[in-house]
C-alpha cells in the first residue's frame, strides 16, 4: 500500500518531468503550484521534496500527465484522494473502464472490482464505469463488492 510518504518521494522526483512535458519554464511551473522558483529548483534537484499540499496540486493541475500516470497509473488524483481519504465509499466521477492501468479482479451483478497494475490499489466500477470505490485493502474492496451487488429490496 502506498503511503503519504511515499507518495509525495515519487511525485517529487517527477516534478521536473512533468514541467518539460508540459513545456513549461521553472518560473511558469512555480507559478502554477503556488510554490517560489527557489523551492521547484530545491525539488527539481532532489536536493528537497514536495509538500503533500503541492503533490496534490500537482496531480490536480497535471491530471493528464503521461509522467504520473506512468508511475501512478491512470487517474493520479484517485491515487492520492485514496491515500488522503484511506478510502474513497461514494459514487465518483466516470472512468474510461480501466482498459488500460486495471486489470480485472471479480465480477459480481452490475459491479467490478479491478486492481491498479501500477499503484495496486482497488477500485469498484459500475455497468457504465462510474466509480464507487476505491482503497488500497483488497478484503474491504470484496466486501463493498459484495455488498454493492446485493439486490435491493423492491428490485
Amino acid at each position: 500500500m502506498m503511503n503519504h510518504t511515499e507518495a509525495i518521494s515519487l511525485i517529487s522526483s517527477k516534478i521536473k518531468l512533468i514541467r518539460t512535458e508540459f513545456d513549461y519554464t521553472q518560473d511558469k511551473m512555480a507559478e502554477i503550484l503556488g510554490i517560489s522558483k527557489k523551492t521547484l529548483v530545491q525539488i527539481e534537484k532532489g536536493r528537497s521534496q514536495a509538500g503533500w499540499t503541492v503533490c496534490a496540486a500537482t496531480c490536480a493541475l497535471f491530471r493528464e500527465s503521461q509522467v504520473l500516470a506512468s508511475v501512478l497509473g491512470a487517474d493520479p488524483l484517485e491515487v492520492l484522494e485514496t491515500i488522503a481519504h484511506e478510502k474513497i465509499d461514494a459514487p465518483k466521477d466516470k472512468t474510461l473502464g480501466g482498459k488500460v492501468w486495471w486489470k480485472e479482479i471479480k465480477m459480481q451483478g452490475s459491479f467490478r472490482l479491478q486492481q491498479n497494475v501500477i499503484s495496486q490499489h482497488y477500485r469498484i466500477l459500475d455497468e457504465m464505469d462510474f466509480r464507487w470505490y476505491s482503497s488500497f485493502e483488497k478484503a474491504d474492496a470484496l466486501q463493498r463488492l459484495k455488498e454493492l451487488s446485493k439486490p435491493k429490496r423492491g428490485d
